[in-house]
This record gives structure tokens, C-alpha cells and sequence, in this order.
């Protein structure tokens, strides 16, 4: 990676319009303390389909492929995650197991966050935790015109969302 490890939000240049990472400054401080960031090299395993959810990974830098495992041993790729995205939140706020493994595709910098301090940070700060409220809705719009294309051969036309 040619960069240097950015070790905090506040000093970063990419946050803008990233999950976590444009939020007021109190609650952009507070996230500050519970991650940790370290690189990872290209083909690291962030964590795997059906293992206990740890915490949530944002990846700050890199690619990630998303897949799944059928029974055969058969790996699915979903799709490609980039700077920003925030992996692995369905599986540590419901307390269930990754429904994906997500691996590096490129040397990559990565801020984890321990599941319990995620949920106190949004018991906390409000604001984050309508962001995720909007993430996982976005996420389950997308999953429905993913399903629609397959099993109907059409997708929807693209929702407009008003936030205030």
C-alpha cells in the first residue's frame, strides 16, 4: 500500500459521505476511540461466512470481494465492496453469524470495531445510528431488485430518497 496508515477520522480526506465517517465531531471522536485501523495485505480474510460476528469492518482504503460458499465447496462471488463501505454490520447488530466471507483484493487499510462498542456507540449517538438505519435499508432495496432481476428478468426504476 503507498500510503501511510491514517489512524484517525477527524484527519482523514475521504470521509465525506462515508458511513461513520461524516458524523458531528463529538460522535466522530467517540467512533475514533473504539476502532483500530491496520493494514491488510491482498488475499486477507476478514472474516468468514458462518463464524460469529466480532464487530464491524470499514474499509478505509482497498477492495473486498463479498462471497458465499454452497454446500459443493462452490464460491460465489456477490460483489466488490470499496473505499468507505462498512462490512459485516447485519451480522454484529443482529448478533448472528457473517452471512459472507470478505477478503482483501488489494493491499487495503481496515478500521474494526468490537460489536459491543458499536452498540454503545449507537445507543449514543443518534445520528450514527440513523446512518445505519439508512445503510440497511439501502442494503435490503438492493437485495429486492437483485431478486426481482434474477427471478423476474427486470429491475425497478431507481427509488429517489429525500433525506432531511
Amino acid at each position: 500500500m503507498a500510503s501511510a496508515i491514517q489512524t484517525s477520522c477527524v484527519e482523514c480526506v475521504s470521509r465525506s459521505d462515508r458511513l461513520f465517517c461524516d458524523l458531528p465531531a463529538d460522535a466522530l471522536e467517540a467512533f475514533n476511540r473504539i476502532k483500530t485501523v491496520s493494514p491488510h495485505p491482498r488475499g486477507n480474510v476478514l472474516f468468514r461466512e458462518a463464524t460469529p460476528a466480532r464487530g464491524i469492518y470499514l474499509l478505509c482504503e482497498g477492495k473486498a470481494r463479498l462471497s458465499v460458499c454452497s454446500e459443493s465447496g462452490k464460491r460465489l462471488t456477490l460483489r466488490i465492496a470499496g473505499p468507505g463501505e462498512v462490512l459485516g454490520i447485519s451480522a454484529a447488530l443482529s448478533g448472528t453469524p457473517y452471512e459472507v466471507t470478505a477478503e482483501t483484493l488489494e493491499d487495503s487499510q481496515v478500521a474494526f470495531v468490537k460489536r459491543k462498542d458499536l452498540l454503545q456507540f449507537l445507543h449514543d449517538y443518534r445520528e450514527a445510528c440513523l446512518q445505519v438505519v439508512h445503510l440497511l435499508s439501502e442494503d435490503l432495496h438492493v437485495a429486492y431488485d437483485r431478486v426481482r432481476a434474477v427471478g423476474l428478468g427486470r429491475t425497478r426504476h431507481p427509488r429517489v430518497v429525500h433525506v432531511n
